[in-house]
């Protein structure tokens, strides 16, 4: 456990602080709301998984995420076991206009479950509002895993993602505006 957040510490903190800038556009940071349902047994609250993830992205392509979700909001007896922590890497793999098609594996951390390693596949597509606001309509498969036992559930969600900025992309050669 020690050995796997230190690992994940480390990754995000050497993405977020630039260990992959991008000279064409300064990156963006961005926070989003992702709530999706699983096809896991049960009443809707045992298929709601709400999800808060926080990140950077560059240039438009290429984001790191860092969740904090629920995989189902089931009420509990004893200790929780839905919460878990997840890195998140995107790919935005083809664009047309204000449409783009993505890609995200993921890796996380479910606390306290007996099968506590979680895998995520996911393919969207998003729609760009506004440079600061994006829609994406995405589904995948998780997949968890333990000492023991494994299973797996599709799902399908919606999420909402504000940019903290506008990216605004440059030259790689600076150029200055002539008055007139």
């Amino acid at each position: 456990m020690k050995q796997f957040n230190t690992l994940l510490a480390l990754l995000l903190f050497a993405c977020l602080h630039g260990a992959a800038q991008d000279v064409n556009a300064p990156p963006q940071f961005f926070f989003s709301f992702v709530p999706c349902l699983t096809n896991a047994p049960g009443d809707f609250a045992m298929k709601l998984s709400p999800t808060i993830e926080v990140g950077r992205q560059w240039q438009d392509v290429f984001s790191i995420g860092l969740d904090l979700g629920k995989t189902n909001c089931a009420p509990t007896a004893g200790k929780d076991t839905t919460v878990y922590l997840e890195f998140r890497p995107n790919l935005n793999i083809f664009q047309v206009g204000k449409f783009v098609n993505t890609f995200t594996p993921g890796l996380g951390y479910v606390f306290g479950a007996s099968q506590n390693m979680m895998l995520e596949f996911t393919q969207g597509i998003e729609y760009s509002f506004t440079p600061l606001v994006h829609l994406n309509i995405f589904y995948g498969q998780y997949y968890y895993s333990g000492k023991y036992a494994n299973s797996s559930v599709s799902f399908f969600g919606v999420s909402i993602a504000k940019f903290l900025k506008p990216s605004k992309a440059r030259g790689i050669i600076p150029t200055k505006q002539k008055a007139l």
